[in-house]
């Protein structure tokens, strides 16, 4: 038994020995190639910190300076303004084109949307907001049912219903008790009064303290019998 463990242990340390020799055989014959692997992953990896430390960051911060001149007018509800400039600072629309590739200037996509939402440019809203996208929960419910609200407008009803549905699905008591209203009004709007009950029935359950709810209750009742 030992003689042949000892043979097995043989065997196992010569292939160790010969996959080594083999291993360095092959660095030797690729030394070159090898070198250069490891010189361009050096390269690749300096060149994007250089650029993301030289180039994206100051690009990002003067993107955050422009953007708040703009915020400033669309919080005055100077929606003009926010959209276009004013001679000196950019409005949104310019910081799309400037500074599109940074997170300011894709946050620029949001406020043109509702900035033309407000002017009743409800295309130019719905080609804003549909393109937009965000990581934080409040953003994204409110773009949503800004986008919501621009189909509603042009009359497409099941687009806006859709809109509505995705704004509720965020769990937060701040907007979804506000969309789930506008969704079942849509909803009965197109004769689905189920669905409408559905919708004031989860602000009622959901969202008790909203202001939404201190009105459900005719909501309700008036889906209700309908639906009958």
């Amino acid at each position: 038994m030992s003689k042949e463990k000892h043979t097995h242990q043989d065997d196992s340390f010569e292939n160790v020995e010969s996959a080594l020799s083999k291993t360095e055989h092959f660095i030797e014959e690729n030394q070159n190639r090898i070198s250069m692997i490891a010189l361009a992953i050096i390269i690749i990896v300096a060149g994007y910190w250089g650029l993301k430390k030289f180039y994206f960051l100051p690009l990002e911060q003067e993107a955050q300076k422009q953007v708040f001149y703009a915020q400033q007018y669309f919080e005055q509800d100077s929606f003009k303004l926010a959209l276009n400039g004013d001679g000196q600072n950019y409005g949104f629309i310019e910081i799309m084109d400037e500074y599109g590739s940074t997170k300011a200037g894709k946050l620029a996509a949001y406020y043109a949307g509702v900035s033309n939402l407000h002017l009743g440019n409800y295309n130019e809203a719905v080609d804003y907001l549909s393109g937009f996208s965000s990581s934080e929960e409040m953003v994204a419910a409110t773009a949503a049912g800004a986008l919501g609200d621009a189909y509603a407008e042009l009359g497409e009803n099941d687009k806006a219903i859709s809109q509505y549905k995705t704004a509720a699905s965020y769990d937060n008591s701040l907007t979804a008790p506000t969309y789930l209203m506008k969704l079942g009004v849509m909803y009965e709007a197109k004769g689905d009064y189920s669905a409408a009950v559905e919708a004031y029935q989860k602000i009622k359950d959901k969202y008790a303290t909203s202001a939404e709810a201190r009105q459900i209750d005719k909501y309700l009742t008036r889906a209700k019998l309908q639906a009958k």
